[in-house]
């Protein structure tokens, strides 16, 4: 008997497994092979080379485009009134992680979801606009890596005080449809070093000549370039302008500078920060909750000048500033 029960126990223990290995089987042959599905939403339009290191970084992290995973691009194409619609339209294609670069990009966004990631490869002052709670604990569905454009201010108003020792009075252009307290920190900088400030806001094209002008009334000495995708996208008639009303500019990145024209950039690596935020996109598609993603901060630097454009303007740069510089285009 005690054989036969033995015997039984064995029997009834490998059905069991047996069972439980079907039925594991059954559920994954149930589940579905799904690719993750990212969409870009940017001010801008192809070719971007921030939105090329963006997808560096996830070739990097193993993700292979049209493999496993597939990217929804939405190009403004410079109009911001169209971020909304493309918001919503990320939205309703359902989304793995929207990635929203640019100031305007990331409020159609936030305004289009609270429940998609969203991740932001750069985002200025996130805690002091509302997008997140702190660094730290961002506590919504938004994340990402921040430019610490607010106390970069000084520094580029240090800048303009080294190469322009009698400069009286600064302007700003700005995004007007998507800047986000940027004007304010801007106007507190530059009072910190006794400068006069004026605001310029632009929302088209057609707007750039009138703040130019306006610039020119104002006995401007210097402009300062606050981010905006949308001002970046048309960088080439901004620092043409620049040039023609021999105005110094100091942008918040490189390529103002190397591929535009523009004077100086003193500015964290963008191109490093896109590539990053590759790794905040990884974490969520592998389960992680943006809320609990802190906000990450630039690790790279860089100053870079245009000694052409400083020769067209009729300015010299100061040795000390120079040497200082990480690349000068010559």
């Amino acid at each position: 008997m005690k054989i036969f029960a033995s015997f039984d126990a064995i029997s009834s223990l490998a059905l069991l497994c047996l069972m439980a290995a079907l039925s594991a089987h059954s559920a994954e042959a149930q589940r579905p092979n799904r690719i993750a599905r990212l969409g870009i939403l940017r001010t801008g339009a192809p070719p971007d080379p921030l939105i090329d290191a963006f997808r560096q970084g996830l070739r990097e992290l193993g993700y292979i485009e049209g493999k496993n995973v597939i990217v929804e691009y939405r190009w403004a194409e410079g109009k911001n009134e169209r971020l909304a619609e493309l918001a919503t339209e990320l939205v309703r294609i359902k989304v793995d992680v929207i990635i929203a670069a640019g100031p305007g990009p990331i409020l159609a966004a936030k305004q289009a979801t609270n429940k998609i990631p969203i991740v932001m490869p750069v985002v200025i002052n996130p805690v002091g606009s509302g997008l997140v709670q702190s660094l730290a604990h961002p506590g919504g569905n938004l994340t990402g890596l921040t430019s610490q454009t607010d106390e970069l201010l000084g520094k580029w108003m240090e800048l303009i005080k080294e190469i322009l020792p009698k400069a009286h009075h600064i302007v700003a252009l700005v995004d007007s449809p998507n800047e986000i307290g940027q004007s304010k920190s801007a106007e507190e900088a530059a009072r910190s070093l006794n400068f006069g400030f004026q605001v310029l806001r632009v929302s088209s094209v057609a707007d750039f000549s009138g703040a130019f002008e306006m610039a020119r009334k104002k006995n401007a000495d210097a402009m300062l370039q606050l981010p905006s995708a949308f001002l970046y996208a048309h960088r080439m008639q901004v620092t043409q302008l620049a040039v023609k009303h021999r105005l110094p500019t100091v942008h918040n990145q490189s390529d103002w500078v190397t591929g535009a024209g523009g004077l100086i950039s003193y500015a964290p690596n963008l191109s490093d920060m896109f590539r990053r935020s590759a790794v905040h996109v990884d974490k969520i598609l592998k389960g992680a909750k943006p809320a609990d993603l802190p906000v990450e901060q630039p690790t790279k630097f860089e100053l870079v000048i245009n000694l052409k454009t400083a020769k067209q303007i009729g300015l010299t740069i100061p040795p000390n500033v120079l040497a200082r510089a990480d690349r000068v285009i010559r």
